[in-house]
């Protein structure tokens, strides 16, 4: 076993509440360890003499304690702790508020570093809750740039440096490279002892850059390339039907009351192309909220009738798997296609029945939930696997279901709009197809921005639209109060409201209900028995309710850009014309930048991006809903450049080797090997 794979619970310094802790962190090898990059950097190479201290300055101070520090305890229970801490030129007060432990840790004479703001009083110089460290514990003078980490209650910097040094000085110098000389010097890439060792302790900020550049190479270098050789070993050991025959497409363009966009006749076109093939597509077809999709899907279903094999699509809830099914069973029953609905709620009976047919083949199509990939559920041709909402399925859902076939065709779908540039990340086992226009006559959502404090007004102007025979959702970001954060809960407000709009119908809606109880609510409101609906983000993928005409988010400033949009789009799915007020308590620069955006622009793809530049990677996308590494140092948008090199070094490696065996460099082919069990298994 290579060091970096030994249990961190195994190296010295590190006991089993330690080991605890940094599990919580996410931290349970040598290599986590490693790759637990700091946030920010004290760079105490900046410090000064006391008496050169500048009041208002955020410095870092060398001394020696003056003196036992005095311990003041209050009636509240709270404490105060000061001390003094002095150099050949002066004394500088310190105080500390409620934490008591400092006093048995200081000891008079000690050698310590201060780093915070100071303060000048009609004392002296003060700071109030500095940084402050045991120099002898950690740092061996004042010529350091100290690593500030991501950590967790219970766990102290100190002890995360101590353990770092500790894997930089016993540990490092035994690990492999798994990128090739020749890719490192091609792409001026320095070795990864040299950057690990220089991201955490960097001597200098020229070698901090030279070790980030090399650690954000690697990380899309081996995310990408991960994703290409898992596209290519698909191409290339698996052989699907190909379905050779267009028959039924012209007739179910004919019968629609629309004509398809120029970006779905696209999509439509290469999807069509890709059936035609002996090796199994796998393309992903994303599109904002209401560019049609579902249409797109249901052709490619109909392909699959035509050339006697099946086809299935599943989506992440019941509700939506319902409504995929009225519509796919509306336009397919008249060309005698033999549609079923499969959930976990199917009765036994019916779902026997099912399961019959879809074994011997009398069933054409299947629309359901996960209940489809259970086992007992036996394709007799299935030609043609769909997702629907592709980010709520882990990488392993998805190959399960596509197991369900010989190497069926897959396509998977989503309303969220994703930058080309992430989707190629995130998606880059798939082709893609983006779906970038909308429908003709499709009326533009009206956005507004209200503070806080007119709520009132736009509660007032939901009354009218639910007199006027409407519906409306109102989503909070959280299902209970919280003492921590001053926002309105899901509970709390559906109390209000229920005085609010005593005369009407109010439903709650949220991700602690059990799965029943969340798919009755959203029948309750598709069918018109809730007038309004309060809900957390669990509506955010949901049903088509083309009565509901407003939507209402409240505390809007702590969504993210994309999620905005996505919760917008529950609205205007009707004739009628649709509103989404956000409610904002943030009066700050960004958030007001935020809003202005969202009452701006309509434009899902536009949107994104610009939540994909201001929130980064981490934030704008639960990468790990995907079955996929989190970006721990790379940000596909501030670092384009360096994942552009990155694609280039993947592209002259596929060149040379097509397939990615690897053979020539067995260190890359084993951390390849690594990563896609790790991505499989997720």
């Amino acid at each position: 076993m290579e060091c970096l794979d030994q249990g961190i619970q195994f190296i010295k310094g590190v006991g089993p509440k330690t080991a605890e802790k940094l599990s919580s962190l996410g931290i349970t090898t040598v290599r986590d360890m490693f790759y637990h990059f700091p946030r920010e950097y004290d760079d105490r190479r900046k410090s000064k003499q006391i008496s050169q201290l500048i009041n208002g300055e955020k410095i870092t101070v060398f001394g020696n304690l003056a003196g036992s520090p005095k311990l003041l305890r209050l009636r509240s229970k709270k404490t105060i702790l000061s001390a003094s801490i002095k150099d050949s030129t002066g004394m500088l007060n310190i105080t500390f508020f409620n934490r008591p432990y400092l006093k048995e840790q200081l000891l008079a004479g000690s050698r310590v570093m201060v780093n915070g703001v100071v303060k000048k009083t009609v004392n002296g110089f003060e700071m109030i809750n500095p940084i402050l460290e045991l120099v002898d514990d950690v740092y061996d003078g004042n010529n350091v740039i100290v690593p500030i980490y991501p950590s967790t209650f219970g766990l102290k910097q100190n002890q995360i440096v101590k353990i770092q040094r500790y894997l930089i000085n016993n540990i490092l110098c035994s690990i492999k490279d798994y990128i090739p000389k020749e890719i490192r010097a091609k792409n001026k890439l320095c070795d990864l002892a040299f950057a690990l060792e220089n991201i955490h302790f960097p001597k200098s900020s020229k070698e901090y850059k030279v070790a980030k550049y090399r650690l954000v190479f690697e990380e899309f270098f081996l995310l990408q390339i991960s994703l290409i050789k898992l596209k290519r070993d698909i191409s290339n050991n698996k052989i699907s039907s190909p379905l050779i025959s267009d028959e039924g497409l012209k007739e179910l363009r004919e019968s629609l009351s629309f004509n398809l966009t120029k970006a779905q006749d696209v999509t439509l076109n290469e999807i069509v192309a890709d059936m035609k093939k002996s090796t199994p597509m796998n393309r992903l077809v994303q599109g904002d909220v209401g560019s049609g999709k579902t249409i797109i899907a249901i052709f490619a279903m109909l392909k699959c009738y035509f050339n006697n094999h099946q086809a299935s699509m599943m989506a992440p809830t019941e509700i939506l798997a319902e409504q995929h099914y009225e519509t796919v069973s509306k336009f397919l029953e008249p060309f005698g296609v033999n549609v079923v609905l499969l959930t976990g709620s199917t009765k036994r009976s019916i779902r026997k029945k099912h399961i019959e047919g879809i074994a011997n083949g009398s069933v054409d199509i299947v629309i359901g939930t996960h209940a489809i990939i259970q086992d007992g559920v036996n394709f007799n041709k299935l030609a043609l696997v769909i997702t629907d909402e592709q980010h709520r399925f882990g990488v392993r859902q998805r190959a399960s279901f596509e197991t369900k076939g010989n190497s069926p065709h897959v396509i998977v779908m989503t309303a969220t709009p994703i930058p080309r540039t992430l989707a190629l990340v995130l998606y880059g086992d798939l082709d893609i197809s983006i779906i970038d226009e909308l429908p003709p006559g499709r009326k533009p959502i009206l956005t507004t921005h209200t503070p806080f404090s007119e709520r009132q007004t736009s509660y007032d102007f939901i009354k009218k639209q639910v007199q006027l025979g409407r519906q409306a959702y109102v989503v909070c970001p959280l299902v209970e109060e919280s003492e921590k954060i001053d926002v309105v809960s899901a509970v709390e407000l559906a109390d209000e409201l229920l005085c609010t709009f005593k005369d009407y119908r109010v439903g709650l809606l949220h991700g602690k209900m059990k799965s029943k109880e969340k798919e009755e609510i959203m029948r309750e409101f598709k069918n018109h028995k809730i007038d309004v609906l309060v809900s957390t983000t669990v509506i955010e993928v949901g049903v088509d309710v083309s009565n509901a005409t407003v939507m209402l988010i409240e505390n809007a400033e702590r969504f993210g850009l994309a999620q905005l949009h996505q919760l917008r789009g529950r609205v205007g799915r009707g004739s009628s014309k649709s509103y989404c007020i956000l409610i904002c308590q943030n009066k700050t620069a960004v958030a007001k930048e935020r809003m202005s955006i969202m009452t701006e622009v309509n434009d899902g793809f536009v949107i994104a991006e610009k939540d994909l530049e201001m929130r980064g990677t981490g934030e704008f996308f639960g990468v790990r809903q995907h079955g996929l590494p989190e970006l721990k140092i790379a940000n596909i948008f501030e670092h384009r450049k360096i994942m552009k090199k990155a694609e280039e070094q993947i592209k002259d490696l596929v060149r040379e080797d097509e397939y990615l065996k690897l053979d020539k460099y067995p260190e890359l082919r084993e951390k390849l090997n690594a990563n896609l069990h790790k991505f499989l298994s997720c």
